[in-house]
């Protein structure tokens, strides 16, 4: 864990006088507290796009960084299951096009270049900052689940290993997880692990943390982990003491 290494990312966003972190600063910070995230790299030119799909290796995903574009679908600024380097430079010059048609102001801090991952049953991890109680951790299934149904869990930050495992057993969905209709099994152990990080990062960062999202997470089947698939990050300016 290394509090320093997140925190000199959160001090270069509010350096820009912006408090929204885009996906690629939010997944340094979740990475600088050990959380599972993809080998992604930003590019900010297409021969870095072009290298880092070669080092990260076909199919990827391409994911235009902005502050000014934060729901990425919206503006079709994602571009998925990129297969060969000559598909890489079309897209490429499509991404762009989207988000000047969509903000014409937007400034552009790179493309993150993605590994295309395996899907996995999907959970969302939340936080919200309550200015009486402080910050929540919020659990839930993912997609229609957290969508429609609200079937989502709340706590009070700091956690324990207990908090985390009755938070994952009491939504409603928990079958899913647990292994419905011969599935294998969800690796709880990996989302016990997540939400106590979460609860740690935010407990320790809690001077600049306001919202953070982590949404989708795959979680794979027992002993094969999870992964952050999306984050977001909004930070609040930090009193001076």
């Amino acid at each position: 864990m290394s509090r320093e290494e997140a925190l000199k990312v959160i001090e270069s966003v509010l350096s820009q006088d912006r408090t929204a972190m885009v996906e690629y600063e939010a997944k340094q910070v979740l990475k600088a507290y050990g959380l599972p995230v993809p080998n992604e790299k930003l590019a900010k030119t297409l021969d870095e796009a072009l290298k880092y799909a070669e080092e990260i290796g076909y199919p990827v995903a391409l994911k235009l960084m902005s502050p000014q574009i934060l729901h990425k679908s919206d503006a079709k600024v994602v571009m998925l299951n990129i297969k060969t380097p000559e598909e890489l430079k079309q897209k490429w010059e499509e991404i762009h096009e989207n988000a000047r048609k969509y903000r014409p102001d937007a400034e552009i801090l790179g493309v993150l270049i993605a590994p295309m991952l395996r899907p996995g049953r999907e959970v969302i991890i939340g936080v919200t900052e309550d200015p009486q109680f402080g910050h929540a951790i919020m659990f839930g299934l993912g997609g229609i689940f957290v969508e429609v149904l609200k079937d989502v869990t709340f706590r009070i930050i700091p956690i324990t290993e207990r908090d985390a495992k009755k938070m994952i057993t009491e939504i409603k969905g928990y079958p899913i997880l647990a292994g419905a209709r011969g599935e294998e099994p969800a690796d709880i152990e990996a989302i016990v692990n997540l939400l106590l990080k979460v609860s740690e990062l935010v407990n320790d960062l809690s001077d600049y943390i306001k919202e953070m999202d982590l949404n989708p997470v795959f979680v794979y089947e027992k002993g094969k982990g999870a992964v952050v698939v999306d984050a977001r990050i909004i930070l609040k300016v930090p009193e001076k003491k």
